[in-house]
Formats: C-alpha cells, sequence, structure tokens
C-alpha cells in the first residue's frame, strides 16, 4: 500500500536521513517492490535492479516500453566491474570532475559531492534484470554521492534503479510536489526524506562509453 499519506517529520537536516525511512525503503525493496525516492538530480522510482519482476512494475507504472532501458545507481565505483566492462575511456572519467568538452585533455580535479553527476553507458552489462539491459547489451549507471540514494545501494549490496518519478512523456518531478499522484499511489513505498527540498539539482551528463574506449556524448 502506498504511504504517500505519511506525514513529513518537521523540518530536516537534508544530509541526514531518518533510519527508519531507510530501513521501510530497504524492506520493500528487497521484497521486490517499488520506491519513489530522492537521488542527486531528481526525484526517482527505484527497484532492485536484479529483480526482473520489479523492473516490470516500474515499466508499468511510468506506461513505459521496455524496449527503452532504464539506468541504475550504484554507491562505488570498485563494484562495477561485476556489473559492466569498464573500457579505460571509463574509468578516466570516473576519475575527475570534469574534461575539456569531454576531449582527451583531462582536469585534474577530482570528482566530489559538488560536482556535476555523471552517468556513463557501459557495454556488456550482466548480472542485472534482463529487461533492464538494452538491446545492444548496454546499462547506463550513475555512482552516487547523494547520502540517502548512496545508503540504499550499500546496504541492498544491489545496484538500484533510477528513473525519473513521472509518467512516460509527461514533465520530470525536480521536486516532490510535482510528483504526480499515479505515480506516488502505485508505488509501494514513498520515502520522506528531502520532500521539503527545492534546492535545484542538475540533470546529469550522459556520456556513452564503447568497448573500444571510443565514446558519445549524449547529453552534456
Amino acid at each position: 500500500m502506498c504511504n504517500f499519506c505519511c506525514t513529513f517529520a518537521g523540518a530536516m537536516d537534508f544530509g541526514r536521513y531518518d533510519r527508519e525511512d531507510l530501513q521501510e525503503a530497504l524492506r520493500v525493496l528487497r521484497e521486490g517492490g517499488i520506491i519513489v525516492y530522492p537521488t542527486d538530480t531528481v526525484w526517482g522510482i527505484g527497484c532492485d535492479a536484479t529483480n526482473e519482476a520489479a523492473v516490470a512494475k516500474i515499466y508499468a507504472l511510468k506506461q513505459r516500453e521496455d524496449s527503452k532501458s532504464m539506468l541504475v545507481l550504484l554507491d562505488s565505483a570498485a563494484k562495477l566491474d561485476y556489473y559492466v566492462d569498464v573500457p579505460e575511456t571509463a574509468e578516466m572519467l570516473l576519475g575527475v570532475q570534469s574534461t575539456d568538452r569531454y576531449t582527451d585533455r583531462v582536469q585534474t580535479e577530482l570528482q566530489d559531492e559538488d560536482s556535476k553527476p555523471l552517468t556513463l553507458i557501459y557495454p556488456n552489462a550482466r548480472h542485472l534484470a534482463k529487461n533492464l539491459i538494452a538491446e545492444d547489451g548496454s546499462i547506463g549507471i550513475r555512482i552516487t554521492n547523494e547520502a540517502f540514494s548512496k545508503a540504499l545501494c550499500a546496504q541492498l549490496k544491489h545496484p538500484v534503479v533510477s528513473t525519473s518519478a513521472n509518467i512516460s512523456g509527461h514533465p520530470t518531478a525536480h521536486f516532490f510536489h510535482e510528483i504526480e499522484e499515479a505515480i506516488l499511489n502505485g508505488a509501494d513505498y514513498v520515502c520522506r526524506f528531502r520532500r521539503e527540498d527545492e534546492t535545484p539539482h542538475e540533470p546529469s551528463s550522459i556520456i556513452k562509453v564503447n568497448a573500444d574506449s571510443t565514446f558519445v556524448i549524449i547529453r552534456e
């Protein structure tokens, strides 16, 4: 049953999350449910990225064709090798805050919590729900530094699906109050963390990295 009716308990420190909120979200994910939760970009719909039935629930809720893959979040780049091939270009991009328009000249500033989120599309996805992977075998993965989503991935010990909390074709919900009731009512749990946060968040850059280390910029 949807928990949209849960009340937001006063002003929150957005760097800290309610442990009970996190544990309830984890319980739902482990049982094959779907959640609405805050990410390092916009509010998202999520599930255990290894659970094919749960992934199918998200496609149904978003009214989206399952031929369109969804990206996933991980809490650590050290876990990437288990799920995808990591070409040299991807390693380079993960190790820096930005590049000179993503050419071969790499700046030396390390990526931190204030840098723009980066989603990389990797080749040869594996150990993930089959209906999550693109037809060419690729998958988009972002390493999240946002407190709640990072804790979700770390404690679930699986990647978490992250797709925008809107019906396909409808406007993206940048803040909690913009999420459609159909999405909130269709989720098994709606997280309480950051519901009142209206801090603007940039969408992630998206780069597709091929097995031969060539790459294509999808979104800067």
